[in-house]
C-alpha cells in the first residue's frame, strides 16, 4: 500500500503481526490499527499475492474502488487488480495474503478483480467477520483466521500440479523465468500452460514473471541499492526497462518508490519479504 494525495499518518497505525508461524504454508497476516479513526485514501500496488482485506468495523467503513467500479467492506483483491484504492474511516482490518495456489483453493478461480468476501463465501463471511471483531486479541485472531482458512483449503477448483510447478518456479526464480521453459518443465504446450495458468491463477504466466520481477527490484530500491545495479540485478535489459516497469506498476520514478512509506510499512508487516541480498 502507498499514499496518495490524502496520505495516511503511519505513525498512528499500529502494525501487528503473528507470535508464532502460522501453520499453513503459503498464508501470511498483519493487522492494522489507527488509534484514532480517521479517512484514509492509499493506494494499493500489486504484489505477488491474492489479498484476503477483512473490514473489523463492523460497519462498512471500508471502502475500496477500481476505475470498473466500487464497494463497501471485506474484499478478495486478485493479483493484478487495477487501478484500486482503499479508504473510509476503518479504524481496525485484517490483511491477508496468500500464495495464489492456496488462495484459488480457497477462494475458487480469480480474474483479478476486486470481490466483495460476501460475494464469495456468502454468510460464512459475516461469521467470519463476527468472529474476528469478538476475538479478544490480535492472537485470537490471527490464529482464529488460519484455522477458518485452514478449513476451506479444497473448498474451490482444485489447481493443476502443472500450474502450481509453473507458479512455484516464477516465484523461487525471481520471476526471471520464460513461459517456452517453464511449458517444457512441465511437458505441456506453452498455448495450454498460458490458458491453465490464466484460468486458475488470473493472470497469465508472461505477466505473473513481471510482477515477482517487480516485487523484487522495488524491495531492493527501497533497501537502498541504485537503479542500475537493481536493474542488472534482476534481469532488467537496462536502467530504462526497469524505470517503465516500475511505472506502470506504480506510477512513480524507482527514485521516489525507493522512499515510498508504503513499502516501510510492508518491511514491519511482512519482514519475510524484505529482500537478503
Amino acid at each position: 500500500m502507498r499514499p496518495t494525495e490524502a496520505p495516511l499518518d503511519w505513525t498512528r497505525v499500529d502494525v501487528v503481526v503473528p507470535r508464532v508461524p502460522l501453520r499453513t504454508r503459503g498464508i501470511g497476516m498483519a493487522g492494522f490499527r489507527q488509534d484514532v479513526p480517521a479517512p484514509a485514501d492509499i493506494a494499493m500496488v500489486a504484489h505477488p499475492a491474492v489479498t484476503l482485506l477483512v473490514d473489523l468495523s463492523g460497519a462498512g467503513e471500508l471502502v475500496h474502488r477500481t476505475r470498473d467500479g466500487h464497494g463497501r467492506g471485506s474484499a478478495v483483491v486478485g493479483l493484478l487488480p487495477g487501478d484500486l484504492r482503499v479508504g473510509g474511516g476503518a479504524g481496525e482490518c485484517l490483511q491477508i495474503r496468500l500464495d495464489p495456489v492456496v488462495a484459488a483453493s480457497v477462494f475458487g478461480g480469480s480474474d483479478g478483480a476486486v470481490v466483495s468476501l460476501a460475494d464469495v463465501w456468502g454468510r460464512d463471511a459475516e461469521r467470519f467477520e463476527e468472529g474476528l471483531r469478538a476475538a479478544g486479541s490480535w492472537d485470537e485472531r490471527f490464529a482464529l483466521a488460519a484455522d477458518v482458512l485452514g478449513r476451506r483449503l479444497g473448498s474451490g477448483p482444485r489447481v493443476d500440479p502443472e500450474v502450481a510447478q509453473a507458479w512455484r518456479r516464477t516465484f523461487g526464480r525471481r520471476g526471471r523465468v520464460r513461459v517456452d521453459g517453464l511449458a517444457d518443465e512441465v511437458g505441456w504446450s506453452r498455448k495450454r500452460l498460458s490458458a491453465r495458468f490464466r484460468s486458475q491463477l488470473g493472470v497469465a504466466p508472461k505477466r505473473a514473471a513481471r510482477l515477482v520481477r517487480f516485487d523484487r527490484a522495488v524491495r531492493l530500491l527501497a533497501a537502498g541499492h541504485g537503479a542500475a545495479d537493481v536493474a542488472a540485478g534482476s534481469g532488467y535489459a537496462d536502467q530504462s526497462h526497469l524505470h517503465r516497469e516500475v511505472g506502470e506498476f506504480t506510477g512513480l520514478t524507482p527514485s521516489a518508490v525507493a522512499v515510498a512509506p508504503w513499502l516501510a510499512v510492508d518491511d514491519v508487516a511482512w519482514p519475510e519479504s524484505s529482500p537478503r541480498s
